[in-house]
Protein backbone atom coordinates (compact mmCIF):
# COMPACT_ATOMS: atom_id res chain seq x y z
CA UNK A 1 0.00 0.00 0.00
CA UNK A 2 1.38 3.31 -1.03
CA UNK A 3 2.30 6.24 1.72
CA UNK A 4 -0.81 8.26 0.50
CA UNK A 5 -3.21 5.63 0.43
CA UNK A 6 -2.54 4.72 4.29
CA UNK A 7 -5.18 5.19 7.23
CA UNK A 8 -4.81 5.99 10.60
CA UNK A 9 -6.46 5.50 13.92
CA UNK A 10 -7.12 8.25 16.44
CA UNK A 11 -4.35 5.98 19.42
CA UNK A 12 -1.85 5.59 16.31
CA UNK A 13 -1.92 8.97 15.13
CA UNK A 14 -1.67 10.52 18.60
CA UNK A 15 1.25 7.96 19.69
CA UNK A 16 3.16 9.09 16.50
CA UNK A 17 2.98 13.05 17.34
CA UNK A 18 2.94 12.33 21.28
CA UNK A 19 -0.65 13.68 21.59
CA UNK A 20 -3.58 12.44 23.53
CA UNK A 21 -6.66 11.28 21.51
CA UNK A 22 -8.33 13.81 23.20
CA UNK A 23 -5.95 16.16 21.89
CA UNK A 24 -7.06 15.11 17.84
CA UNK A 25 -10.83 14.68 18.83
CA UNK A 26 -10.32 18.62 20.25
CA UNK A 27 -8.49 19.39 16.81
CA UNK A 28 -11.68 17.96 15.24
CA UNK A 29 -14.02 19.84 17.66
CA UNK A 30 -12.56 23.07 16.65
CA UNK A 31 -12.63 21.72 12.74
CA UNK A 32 -8.83 21.62 12.24
CA UNK A 33 -9.25 18.00 11.37
CA UNK A 34 -11.77 16.21 9.36
CA UNK A 35 -11.30 12.45 10.19
CA UNK A 36 -13.45 9.39 8.37
CA UNK A 37 -15.41 6.96 9.55
CA UNK A 38 -14.98 3.39 9.13
CA UNK A 39 -16.70 1.19 11.23
CA UNK A 40 -17.28 3.95 13.70
CA UNK A 41 -13.92 4.49 13.89
CA UNK A 42 -12.54 7.70 13.30
CA UNK A 43 -9.27 7.17 10.50
CA UNK A 44 -7.18 9.89 9.40
CA UNK A 45 -5.83 10.10 5.86
CA UNK A 46 -2.52 10.84 4.61
CA UNK A 47 -4.07 14.34 3.99
CA UNK A 48 -5.11 14.59 7.65
CA UNK A 49 -1.63 13.48 8.80
CA UNK A 50 -0.06 16.48 6.75
CA UNK A 51 -2.45 18.75 8.48
CA UNK A 52 -2.12 17.58 11.77
CA UNK A 53 1.75 18.66 11.06
CA UNK A 54 1.29 21.88 10.12
CA UNK A 55 -1.44 22.22 13.12
CA UNK A 56 1.30 21.28 15.60
CA UNK A 57 4.13 23.18 13.54
CA UNK A 58 2.02 26.60 13.62
CA UNK A 59 0.69 25.80 17.74
CA UNK A 60 4.71 25.38 18.33
CA UNK A 61 5.44 28.91 17.06
CA UNK A 62 2.73 30.52 18.87
CA UNK A 63 -0.44 31.03 17.00
CA UNK A 64 -3.67 30.06 18.12
CA UNK A 65 -6.19 28.04 16.96
CA UNK A 66 -8.06 30.39 15.51
CA UNK A 67 -5.36 31.63 13.24
CA UNK A 68 -4.53 27.98 12.40
CA UNK A 69 -8.23 27.30 10.84
CA UNK A 70 -7.93 30.79 9.42
CA UNK A 71 -4.91 29.71 7.32
CA UNK A 72 -6.40 25.79 6.26
CA UNK A 73 -9.18 27.34 4.96
CA UNK A 74 -6.88 28.92 2.30
CA UNK A 75 -5.12 25.97 2.26
CA UNK A 76 -5.39 22.98 -0.92
CA UNK A 77 -3.19 20.95 -1.29
CA UNK A 78 -1.23 20.31 -4.11
CA UNK A 79 -3.08 23.36 -5.31
CA UNK A 80 -1.65 26.54 -3.35
CA UNK A 81 -3.06 30.11 -3.81
CA UNK A 82 -1.93 33.35 -3.69
CA UNK A 83 -4.26 34.38 -0.77
CA UNK A 84 -3.22 31.18 1.04
CA UNK A 85 0.72 32.78 0.93
CA UNK A 86 -0.32 36.13 1.71
CA UNK A 87 -2.38 35.02 4.75
CA UNK A 88 0.37 33.13 6.14
CA UNK A 89 2.93 36.06 5.09
CA UNK A 90 0.95 38.27 7.30
CA UNK A 91 -0.06 36.02 10.36
CA UNK A 92 3.56 34.95 10.00
CA UNK A 93 5.11 38.88 10.39
CA UNK A 94 2.67 39.77 12.35
CA UNK A 95 3.75 36.51 14.98
CA UNK A 96 7.55 38.13 14.09
CA UNK A 97 6.77 41.63 15.46
CA UNK A 98 4.55 40.37 18.21
CA UNK A 99 8.08 38.09 19.22
CA UNK A 100 10.39 40.74 18.81
CA UNK A 101 8.36 42.70 21.41
CA UNK A 102 8.59 39.92 23.78
CA UNK A 103 12.18 39.85 23.03
CA UNK A 104 13.13 43.16 24.26
CA UNK A 105 10.51 43.20 27.73
CA UNK A 106 12.46 40.02 28.57
CA UNK A 107 15.61 41.49 27.99
CA UNK A 108 14.41 44.03 29.80
CA UNK A 109 13.28 41.94 32.82
CA UNK A 110 17.04 40.47 32.75
CA UNK A 111 18.92 43.45 33.10
CA UNK A 112 16.27 44.20 36.18
CA UNK A 113 17.10 40.54 37.86
CA UNK A 114 20.60 40.96 37.55
CA UNK A 115 20.78 44.30 39.32
CA UNK A 116 18.72 42.78 42.02
CA UNK A 117 21.33 39.97 41.81
CA UNK A 118 23.54 42.38 42.13
CA UNK A 119 22.67 44.37 44.91
CA UNK A 120 21.64 41.00 46.72
CA UNK A 121 24.89 39.83 46.33
CA UNK A 122 26.34 43.14 47.89
CA UNK A 123 24.10 43.61 50.58
CA UNK A 124 25.06 39.57 51.67
CA UNK A 125 28.81 40.83 51.40
CA UNK A 126 28.29 43.45 53.95
CA UNK A 127 27.01 40.72 56.34
CA UNK A 128 29.34 40.02 58.97
CA UNK A 129 27.66 36.79 60.39
CA UNK A 130 28.73 33.90 59.51
CA UNK A 131 26.64 31.36 61.40
CA UNK A 132 23.49 33.46 59.15
CA UNK A 133 21.41 30.58 57.70
CA UNK A 134 21.78 30.72 53.50
CA UNK A 135 20.11 33.18 51.50
CA UNK A 136 17.64 30.69 50.51
CA UNK A 137 16.72 29.60 53.52
CA UNK A 138 12.78 31.60 54.27
CA UNK A 139 13.96 31.71 57.91
CA UNK A 140 16.62 34.04 56.44
CA UNK A 141 16.26 37.49 57.48
CA UNK A 142 19.91 37.66 58.17
CA UNK A 143 19.38 39.01 62.09
CA UNK A 144 20.42 42.48 63.02
CA UNK A 145 23.35 42.51 65.78
CA UNK A 146 22.49 44.73 68.84
CA UNK A 147 24.17 48.41 68.28
CA UNK A 148 25.92 47.55 71.72
CA UNK A 149 28.39 44.80 70.16
CA UNK A 150 31.38 45.86 69.70
CA UNK A 151 33.35 46.65 65.92
CA UNK A 152 29.76 44.55 64.70
CA UNK A 153 28.55 46.05 61.59
CA UNK A 154 24.86 45.82 60.92
CA UNK A 155 23.95 42.99 58.91
CA UNK A 156 21.88 43.88 55.46
CA UNK A 157 22.06 47.25 55.41
CA UNK A 158 18.55 48.79 55.12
Amino acid sequence: MAERDRVYGVTELAAEFDLTPQALRYYEEKGLLAPQRAGGRRVFTYRDRARLMMILKFRRVGFSLEQIAEYLAHYRSGRPSAGQYRDGLRKIRSRLVELERMRSEISEVILELEAMEADAERRLTACTHDDAPPPDDPKSNCPKPEATEPGVKRCCAE
